[in-house]
């Protein structure tokens, strides 16, 4: 048998170019599949969805189907930032305009929304009649909560924040009410009328509706088992009114407490 020379290379590549060859090819296999999925059919999106939406209320990963098939999990806040700047702009961070399928995406997930929080406000209302509650609290939605809005006066005394005997079983029954239907953040926002505060124990206007919205905040941390840590509470005072302060009709419109409840879809 012939022997190899001293001085001869050997024969065949270097076992580190196999390797680093092998590594090139799975990266170029990785980016043609990144560009493959770049685009996307939305209607056959919409199907495939739509077709485990039948089977599955709860995928595999945590995230959960609405509507007709729109999927729900853990990008629901990166695509509301997307539907926000997209519906604001109508143009991309390089200025460019944002092609059609996105703004069709960001439509869906703003129906979608708005969809969500009528049905909550739906559920709400319901409940609110059963108890012949319904005129005791103003109910409104948005794409992102749904509002409910109690009368300072049903509520408080003049120039107080301690919750009145007579108002408790409506503020029982807001409770009952929160605990069924709110999965997420709650905020509680206390508002006045732009009267000075004059011989009461809050020297301004800013004082009582924080005291008014903590009250409130005080209330469901002791008697309901919701999750503390997703309510906020503030005071308001007299800087975002609904009517004229002008007229006394229209003071006691903004002497308020507003309960805004965000859907399972919001940005908050």
């Amino acid at each position: 048998m012939a022997k190899r020379k001293p001085d001869e290379p050997p024969k065949g590549a270097p076992a580190w170019q196999s390797t680093f060859a092998d590594l090139m090819n799975l990266l170029l296999c990785f980016f043609v599949m990144l560009f493959s999925m770049s685009t996307m059919d939305a209607q056959k999106f919409e199907l495939l969805a739509a077709s485990f939406n039948q089977t599955f209320s709860i995928f595999s990963a945590g995230a959960s189907t609405i509507g007709e098939g729109v999927m729900v999990g853990m990008g629901v806040s990166q695509l509301n930032e997307l539907a926000e700047y997209i519906n604001s702009t109508g143009r991309d961070d390089e200025g460019e305009t944002i092609p059609e399928d996105l703004e069709s995406a960001a439509d869906m997930m703003e129906e979608a929304k708005v969809k969500e929080s009528e049905q909550l406000a739906g559920k709400i209302e319901e409940a609110l009649d059963e108890k012949n509650l319904g005129k005791e609290v103003d109910i409104e939605f948005t794409s992102q909560y749904v509002q409910l809005t109690l009368n300072g006066a049903l509520l408080f005394d003049s120039g107080s924040v301690e919750i009145k005997e007579e108002a408790l079983p409506l503020m029982n029954q807001l409770g009952i009410i929160l605990q069924r239907f709110s999965d997420g953040v709650i905020e509680i926002e206390g508002h006045t009328d732009n009267v000075p505060m004059s011989g009461a124990k809050y020297s301004n206007n800013d004082e009582l509706s924080s005291g008014r919205a903590l009250s409130v905040f005080y209330y469901l941390k002791e008697n309901t088992t919701l999750d503390i840590t997703k309510i906020k509470h503030s005071g308001r005072g007299e800087y975002d009114p609904v009517a004229d302060n002008s007229t006394e009709e229209g003071r006691a419109k903004n002497r308020r407490v507003v309960i805004k409840i965000y859907n399972s879809l919001s940005s908050y």
